[in-house]
């Protein structure tokens, strides 16, 4: 099945049965490989302060932060990336990249605004809320999830899709954030 994706793939000849097959392969390795540390009090914790501190924010205030992430990717100076990257929580994110042996290729958790909480390398903007990754998982409830189409990332030159979920609160059971997960298409079949 693995060569059979990867030529299709190659040849741009995705179908949606090849689809389904890669949203079915992405929740499985959801089940498998994320949800055992999903709802770490590493990410949970961090979630929750982010969402109390971003209690006020208004969306010209979200807008405003964005474009600061924006504009600081790729800069030497970065306090707005830095705040998120530089963190227990993408610290632990990364561990679990690591540990991956190349499977996940990149993991961030996001606020009940969209706002990235914390990530294992710079994400290209700070707020997702306006993305499917978010409006379909946190917008819609906790056993919520949205895969992406598989497609050639160009910065790893490696085919990738990116799996997304609701997090919840395990004390409330609220949902409280999501998850992207970018995994390589290799580790799916």
């Amino acid at each position: 099945m693995k060569s059979l994706l990867a030529t299709a793939l190659a040849l741009g000849l995705a179908t949606p049965v090849l689809a389904d097959d890669a949203s079915t392969a992405m929740g499985a390795f959801l089940d498998e490989n994320v949800a055992p540390w999903a709802t770490d009090p590493v990410l949970v914790d961090a979630i929750r302060a982010q969402n109390e501190a971003h209690a006020g924010l208004t969306q010209a205030n979200i807008d405003a932060m964005d474009q600061a992430w924006r504009n600081e990717v790729g800069q030497a100076d970065t306090p707005t990336i830095s705040r998120v990257i530089d963190s227990a929580a993408s610290d632990f994110l990364r561990a679990r990249v690591d540990a991956s042996a190349g499977a996940i290729t990149e993991v961030f958790i996001m606020d009940n605004h969209g706002l990235n909480v914390a990530a294992s390398a710079t994400t290209s903007d700070f707020w997702q809320g306006d993305e499917a990754k978010f409006s379909e998982t946190y917008g819609v409830g906790a056993d919520a999830r949205h895969f992406s189409e598989i497609e050639k990332d160009e910065s790893t030159r490696s085919y990738q899709g990116q799996a997304s979920f609701a997090i919840t609160d395990p004390d409330s059971g609220e949902v409280i954030g999501a998850m992207t997960v970018g995994i390589n298409a290799e580790a799916l079949f």
